[in-house]
């Protein structure tokens, strides 16, 4: 970070604006004075607008553009910034970097008298010591509150009149071996340690953190104008929480990194890590120094430790690509033989089975690709798809529940024109719109987000929805729609089902419980209702149905195929006929054939009696036609799941 504050202030020459400052300054007037007349500006900064901010920091850089800088000047210069921060963060937006700078630049030019020097402001307080590069000396600094600051060495201390025993806000311990590694060269450069404190996060406004929230001051420390990293020994930073970290909160040691977020800057977890945390303090580590912090995260997402992350994180990604082989097999088996693709509810699971397929392999490519966090166009395509396919499989879901609603309650799906292509318009479009608007409105909506804190600060990444208040419209709520709606159809279709089981026992006698069970297992995994497991995942359950969740969802695809493939007579029939050999080999007119044809007219002679007297219940007035095409469905789709 010093690295780059030094390039952020080339030597600007020339006249105050007249415009900003409104013949208020004389260019003949000293440093100093023309300091005090932009404090004076900056008394009322709601007053200002961005471009007379910028113009503001414009000057004043120019006021500290000479090798050095005088403690009135300094002193001047933190108040100005103190009195910035009380700005909007739109305001202060596109100066943010600059004015985080002018701090830096104020330490590294700041003459000192004695040993330390210190200065202090409502908002922002700055120290600067005295150190020897070749012979570094540990330090601590410590502030308790904006006026009880103490700066310290071994060999003499320096303290704050007023005492306290309260936590401070901040204070960190810079280690003697912290210039072990420099050159002879850096070390001559670093003479003094500088630190600094923010009292308020107007300039260091990150639009990535969603959820999450600074939950401390801001505490920087450099050495000279020297960039400190990859320490063996962590920097240790005591934080004083702004308020407590409530039970299940995850908080994160984070540091502010001028190249997130195209320039802008962002926190950065990288390096620090939790040492330990309390209602009252955050311990962090980190191995470079920078500005560090405190993040909150308001999600209430409980701390999951890495076995447990490492678990779900197995168990994702073998489901996936399991889902996916079986997925392809179920697809294969459904186009490779036509009759498997008649009726209207195999085409539906032969769309469902595409969109969980595009689903499984966008997600596995998504984990892979988020390795490489400077391909930015990449990870948002990534994410855009991995959205849309996620939609789709939803939508499909939908569409399922709708269909069985209309073909065992409305009966009447044989007279809707273009059933299918308009099912498949729905199916592949709606989610279309969403994604479109969604990318349109903000393509950063999408990109690399960070998931799976942990204790030691480290994180996992993934590219997906960025902004939570499109996740939760985009995401959360188009699902809670498709799902109630579902869950609604399904109780709709199983009353209906029992009451012909009840009026007609005679033609249902065949069937076992455990074939009742499957085929409602069955129907469950299709319509998606096992993604409403999320919903419960909170407070101490979170855990067990985060595993649900997982394991279900993930093996969405293999279930598929169990259900409608494996234990399905009319596939596995297909199977023998067409691809085994030898004694497996099923002859097209083999008894095993005709019986299970037999079977199956059987059956659907006594669907056909049993939904002719539950129309005449539903008053239906087309039975003839709708009866024919309840019996296809429902042997299909429902009673014939595991025959």
């Amino acid at each position: 970070m010093e690295n780059s504050m030094t390039q952020l202030f080339p030597c600007q020459k020339g006249k105050l604006v007249g415009v900003l400052l409104q013949e208020e300054l004389n260019t003949d007037e000293s440093s100093e004075s023309q300091a005090n007349a932009l404090l004076g500006l900056t008394r009322n900064v709601s007053n200002l607008n961005s471009s007379q901010v910028d113009q503001l920091v414009s000057q004043l850089e120019s006021l500290l553009s000479g090798p050095t800088v005088s403690l009135a000047l300094g002193n001047t210069s933190i108040n100005i910034v103190s009195n910035l921060l009380d700005a909007s963060p739109d305001v202060l937006k596109d100066s943010s970097s600059r004015i985080i700078g002018i701090v830096d630049v104020v330490g590294l030019k700041l003459v000192i008298a004695q040993e330390s020097e210190t200065l202090l402001s409502p908002a922002v307080a700055l120290s600067v010591k005295v150190a020897d590069g070749s012979n570094f000396q540990e330090t601590f600094f410590s502030i308790s509150d904006p006026t009880d600051v103490q700066v310290r060495d071994d060999s003499r201390q320096r303290r704050s009149v007023k005492t306290d025993s309260s936590t401070p806000q901040g204070s960190i311990r810079l280690p003697h071996a912290i210039t072990e590694n420099l050159t002879s060269q850096e070390q001559e450069l670093a003479s003094r340690v500088q630190f600094n404190f923010y009292q308020k996060s107007t300039v260091f406004q990150d639009r990535s953190l969603g959820d999450r929230k600074l939950n401390s001051g801001i505490l920087g420390a450099s050495v000279g104008n020297l960039s400190i990293e990859g320490l063996q020994n962590d920097v240790v930073i005591h934080l004083r929480n702004t308020e407590p970290i409530p039970a299940n909160y995850v908080a994160t040691c984070v540091f502010w990194d001028f190249s997130r977020n195209d320039g802008l800057g962002g926190w950065n977890p990288n390096g620090c890590s939790v040492l330990n945390s309390t209602d009252n303090e955050t311990i962090c580590g980190c191995n470079h120094l920078t500005s560090f912090a405190i993040l909150l995260d308001l999600s209430r997402q409980p701390i999951t430790s890495r076995i447990q992350a490492t678990i779900l994180t197995f168990i994702t990604y073998i489901g996936c690509g399991i889902s996916a082989i079986f997925l392809s097999v179920t697809l294969l088996t459904y186009l490779a033989f036509g009759n498997l693709r008649k009726d209207i509810p195999s085409k539906i699971l032969i769309q469902l089975c595409l969109a969980l397929l595009l689903l499984n392999l966008v997600f596995l490519v998504d984990a892979w690709l988020a390795l490489y966090p400077d391909a930015v166009g990449l990870c948002i395509s990534t994410a855009w798809f991995l959205h849309y396919f996620l939609l789709v499989a939803f939508t499909w879901m939908g569409l399922e529940a709708v269909h069985m609603y209309l073909a065992l309650v409305k009966v009447f799906t044989s007279h809707i024109s273009h059933y299918m292509l308009k099912f498949s318009l729905a199916g592949w479009g709606i989610p279309l719109i969403v994604v479109i608007i969604v990318i349109a409105v903000d393509k950063n909506n999408y990109g690399l987000i960070s998931y799976g804190k942990f204790s030691d600060g480290s994180t996992d990444d993934f590219c997906w929805l960025k902004n939570d208040i499109t996740f939760y419209i985009a995401v959360v709520a188009y699902y809670c729609v498709i799902f109630l709606f579902s869950l609604i159809m399904f109780i709709v279709v199983l009353v209906q089902l029992c009451r012909i089981k009840r009026q007609n026992p005679h033609i249902v006698h065949h069937r076992t419980t455990l074939q009742d069970m499957r085929s409602v297992t069955g129907i469950t995994l299709l319509l998606g209702l096992t993604w409403g497991f999320a919903f419960f995942a909170w407070g101490p359950v979170n855990l067990p149905f985060m595993y649900l969740f997982s394991i279900f969802n993930c093996l969405q695809g293999f279930f598929i195929f169990v259900f409608y493939c494996a234990v399905k007579e009319k596939v596995r029939r297909q199977w023998r006929m067409y691809l085994c050999c030898g004694k497996l080999r099923l002859a097209e007119n083999s008894e095993w054939s005709r019986t299970a044809t037999q079977k199956t007219v059987k059956k659907s002679s006594l669907m056909k009696l049993a939904s002719a007297q539950s129309f005449k219940f539903s008053q239906s007035n087309n039975s003839s036609s709708s009866s024919s095409f309840l019996v296809s469905d429902s042997s299909e789709q429902l009673n014939g799941i595991g025959k």
